[in-house]
């Protein structure tokens, strides 16, 4: 058995992190003295130990820490595979926006990107999908983690990499909104915690192409202000709330491949008043 202070030496976790992680289950200590409150922790917990802090290192947050080292070292691989693309996906959105506003302060007559919109019919679908509340910092992530909780609990049903998200409210980087993860599958599959199994109405919408390069706040803002100029030109109602229709997984596709559908339902021409 190894003290406090030497289990946080030969791990590199500091008496403050080791008190936490064993607040929060992670890292509980082997034994604690009844009497006198001291914790000792197993040797054998080492390895565990230094990969909560290679793991924290990253700034992975504690909640996906947990998940990461849940499951099996092949599961593991999985889950921090997934964890790092989302982060690549966030950095390269940050880098983007930074690029477009320089590019806006040093050329603020920038044309805005030419989106075409088109219109499509969509089939009725059967989906699983999850609502959360999130603001634009966590949007990514959030979008992640319910995507694939979503794949995990489809174990053994049909589905491909394409998922949509749909935003019931404005989701911006002060204030957040309620946002609803779909993936699309076929096969048996039953609810399961915060899961919903639901049936996509039928449904025409028109919708923008974005790239993966372009797939980010704010410039992916004029494929749904492009969408916005066709609805008002055609008098269009609102049949249900705009989505965004990932079609491929982020680390699969060039930057300069459609990588989402910005998509709004609509209705009949709203009658002339």
């Amino acid at each position: 058995m190894l003290t406090t202070g030497e289990f946080g030496r030969r791990s590199g976790l500091s008496i403050k992190a080791l008190r936490l992680y064993d607040l929060s289950g992670l890292l509980p200590p082997a034994e604690v003295d009844p009497v006198s409150g001291y914790r000792r922790y197993a040797v054998a917990q080492l390895d565990r130990a230094r990969r909560i802090s290679l793991l924290r290192r990253l700034d992975m947050p504690l909640a996906v820490v947990a998940e990461v080292l849940g499951g099996s070292d092949a599961d593991a691989v999985v889950r921090l595979d997934r964890w790092w693309a989302a982060q690549e996906q966030a950095t390269a959105a940050k880098r983007g926006t930074v690029g477009w506003l320089r590019v806006q302060l040093a050329a603020p007559a920038q044309p805005a990107v030419p989106y075409e919109v088109r219109r499509r019919e969509v089939p009725a679908a059967k989906v699983a999908s999850i609502r959360r509340n999130t603001d634009q910092s966590g949007l990514v992530d959030t979008i992640r983690q319910l995507q694939w909780r979503l794949r995990d609990q489809l174990a053994g049903a049909a589905f491909t990499a394409e998922h949509w998200v749909i935003y019931h409210g404005f989701v911006t980087p002060e204030s957040e909104a309620s946002i609803e993860v779909c993936v699309p599958f076929d096969g048996p599959a039953e609810p399961a915690g915060s899961m919903v199994i639901r049936r996509e109405p039928a449904h025409t919408e028109l919708f923008a192409t974005v790239t993966r390069d372009d797939c980010f706040y704010p410039r992916i803002m004029q494929a749904y202000d492009a969408l916005a100029r066709h609805v008002d030109a055609e008098g269009l109602a609102l049949a249900a709330p705009v989505r965004e229709v990932y079609l491929a997984r982020w680390d699969a596709i060039a930057g300069t491949d459609p990588f989402v559908h910005v998509a709004q339902p609509v209705g009949d021409a709203l009658p002339d008043e």
